[in-house]
């Protein structure tokens, strides 16, 4: 399945809950977000039968995602059926890792293949304040739980945050000697909650080449990752730098994403939107509203370009 710029569209990011048990303060507001209606969101019926028709158009990778996809009732039944369907290569999950203990081995036994886990900080204290209550003990926990259920390979996702977290690169990069683990910075992207925030806290992932000039550039990239990878000499783990803001990877974009109230996103970085529920009632196919989403997909975004910033938060989207 390709869209008009020849691009192989395999991948569907689902997100089946906005809620979360964290309040990170760039992903969503203190108070959380209202609990909507069963009927306003996708069922897991639903979920499964738009990727089924996704594998039918050739997508072969899902990723469910949030808020936070543990926190969300039935969450090992929907991997298994999810897992069940033919042609599907990958499936994951990105976690906050919180719940990771209790659920590892369960997942893995359903189907999962492997986690990101977010994870901006190793400082306990840092880690409270930037999740507004959270516990980074419980997320050591769950990258514990996810090697021993055989959730691999692990990456952990950090957003590089210019005076909170950039004092760390060191720390994780290092952590990847001794660990057979992808550490990846991601950086801060101005959506829904966090405009405001990422003005003064953006900082390119240029930061951590520099910090850390023995990082040594892997030749092969994965070409359904946006992430270019980096060693360490002799490290047992990688080094991922993903650079959505100063680094536009649109030309190899392959993926779609679902929000858990039934929105197709052609793009992350866009308003634009495909309400599947809606054209459910008009009479369409999951196969044709999928089309449709592919057909819309935008060349590229345009973030640096003044365009007006989404009024979606991350924990709505889909991480």
């Amino acid at each position: 399945m390709k869209d008009h710029y020849g691009r192989k569209i395999n991948y569907m990011r689902l997100s089946i809950t906005d809620l979360c048990n964290l309040r990170c303060v760039y992903c969503m507001p203190e108070e959380g977000v209202e609990k909507r209606p069963h009927k306003k969101n996708l069922s897991f019926e639903e979920m499964i039968g738009l990727v089924n028709a996704g594998v039918g158009l050739g997508i072969d990778k899902i990723r469910l995602t949030g808020g936070e996809p543990l926190v969300r009732n039935g969450i090992v039944e929907l991997v298994k059926e999810i897992a069940q369907i033919k042609g599907i290569k990958d499936l994951t999950m990105t976690t906050n890792g919180i719940l990771l203990a209790k659920y590892a081995k369960d997942l893995k036994a359903a189907g999962l293949n492997r986690v990101n886990i977010s994870l901006d900080t190793f400082a306990p204290e840092k880690y409270h304040k930037i999740t507004r209550w959270g516990n980074v003990d419980d997320v050591f926990a769950g990258i514990e739980a996810a090697e021993e259920a055989g959730l691999k390979p692990i990456k952990i996702n950090v957003v590089l945050i210019n005076g909170f977290n950039d004092d760390e690169i060191e720390t994780f990069v290092n952590y990847t000697r001794e660990n057979k683990v992808d550490v990846r910075f991601i950086e801060l992207m101005p959506l829904g909650q966090s405009p405001g925030f990422a003005e003064n806290k953006y900082i390119s992932n240029d930061e951590v080449l520099k910090r850390m000039p023995e990082l040594k550039p892997i030749v092969q990239r994965e070409k359904s990752s946006p992430a270019e990878y980096y060693r360490l000499p002799g490290a047992k783990g990688r080094i991922g730098l993903i650079n959505p803001i100063s680094k536009h990877f649109c030309k190899e974009c392959n993926r779609i994403r679902v929000t858990t109230d039934g929105k197709i996103k052609p793009c992350l970085h866009s308003n634009q939107e495909i309400d599947v529920l809606a054209l459910r009632k008009e009479g369409m196919t999951y196969e044709e509203i999928l089309l449709k989403a592919i057909e819309e997909k935008p060349e590229k975004h345009h973030i640096n370009e003044n365009e007006k910033q989404l009024l979606r938060n991350m924990n709505e989207i889909g991480g």
